[in-house]
This record gives C-alpha cells, sequence and structure tokens, in this order.
C-alpha cells in the first residue's frame, strides 16, 4: 500500500500541500515544546536540559519502529522509500559547521526559523549567517564542487552500511537510545547539584 504518493494513493499533485501541512505541523509541535528557545536548545551542550535530545531520539526511534512494523505487516514497503544520497565529505563538513553553529547560537536550521516567525532577534541574525552561508556557496561553487560532490556512496542506509539486519538495527538503535536517556538524566542530575 504504501509508500502513498508513489503507489498511486494519494495523486503526485498533493505532494507540495502535504509536505507544506508537516511542515505547519512541525512547527507548531516545536514552538509548544519551546525549541524556539536558544537557551533551551543550548542546554543539551552545557548538561542542563536534554529535552532536545529525548525528543529527537524518541520521534527518531518511533519512526523507524513503525516503518519497520508496517513494513513487516506489508502496509508499506521500505525498498520504495527515497533514500537521501550519501556524500561522505559534504556530510562531514556540513556536520562540523552546523554543529559549530548550534552550539553557537542556539540554533539549528529549523528551530531557528520557528524563533524568527514569533520574532526573536538572535534567530533573526542567525538566520541571516545562514542567508549569507548560502550566498557564499552559491557564489563560490565551482570551487566548493569537488568536495561536495566527493566520495558518493550512493542511496545507503545506515544499516546498509553496517551490513546488518534492519530488525537488529532497530533494537540496537532501541538500547542506544535508553543508555542515551539513563546517561543524560544522571548528566543533568550532576549539573543540576553544582549550578544550582
Amino acid at each position: 500500500m504504501g509508500p502513498l504518493i508513489p503507489n498511486g494513493v494519494i495523486p503526485a499533485e498533493w505532494d507540495s500541500i502535504i509536505a507544506i501541512l508537516i511542515g505547519i505541523a512541525f512547527g507548531f509541535v516545536l514552538e509548544a515544546s519551546g525549541f524556539s528557545s536558544s537557551r533551551k536548545l543550548a542546554g543539551q551542550f552545557y548538561g542542563y536540559d536534554f529535552a532536545v535530545l529525548k525528543v529527537f531520539f524518541t520521534a527518531a526511534l518511533v519512526s523507524v519502529i513503525g516503518v519497520y512494523y508496517m513494513d513487516y505487516l506489508g502496509y508499506l514497503d521500505v525498498t520504495q522509500l527515497y533514500v537521501h544520497p550519501f556524500y561522505l565529505w559534504g556530510a562531514i563538513i556540513g556536520g562540523i559547521i552546523m554543529g559549530v553553529g548550534f552550539v553557537a547560537a542556539g540554533f539549528c536550521p529549523g528551530t531557528s526559523l520557528c524563533a524568527v516567525a514569533i520574532g526573536k532577534i538572535d534567530a533573526i541574525v542567525y538566520v541571516g549567517g545562514i542567508m549569507v552561508g548560502v550566498f557564499i556557496f552559491s557564489e563560490m561553487y565551482t570551487i566548493f564542487e569537488p568536495i561536495y560532490n566527493g566520495y558518493f556512496y550512493g542511496n545507503v542506509t545506515l544499516e546498509d552500511s553496517l551490513g546488518i539486519n534492519p530488525y537488529w538495527f532497530v533494537f540496537i538503535f532501541s538500547m542506544i537510545a535508553i543508555v542515551a536517556f539513563i546517561a543524560a538524566d544522571m548528566v543533568r542530575k550532576r549539573v543540576k547539584k553544582v549550578f544550582y
């Protein structure tokens, strides 16, 4: 049955409309969760608030369990799902740039746009920096292009790279999440004792 658009259950013309509705819902959930606050987001790097780690880890875990369970029941064909192409150096350099920006400003691109929507000045400056970065990258694309397109590994998933069964991957990912949640609570309690 699924995915719905590639199998013709939903017409392809609805693609952008569904994406906009999901984007609005995602932005609403981000704001309702308090993720438009740079202090809350930066809290995971300083050890006093791990809400972001817990929420996004839980979302990823529920998604991957749901996808493979629906595949197991025959409601979804995992082989038809889009897998983003993997360029090694682009991923490494992009991850470093985003990570530094996340720690320095307390926003990721999604949460920064959410914060801009409610008028936060620090988020407006952050998004301005993103726009400057996009402009520089586009103007100097011919220089960056070999790095950007270098070391292409295809449309691979993590379980493909590790060479393990997808169901074992789900189990291992679940165990990592549980350990991460326990470790986050231990760090938060220790930091709370030091600073409060």
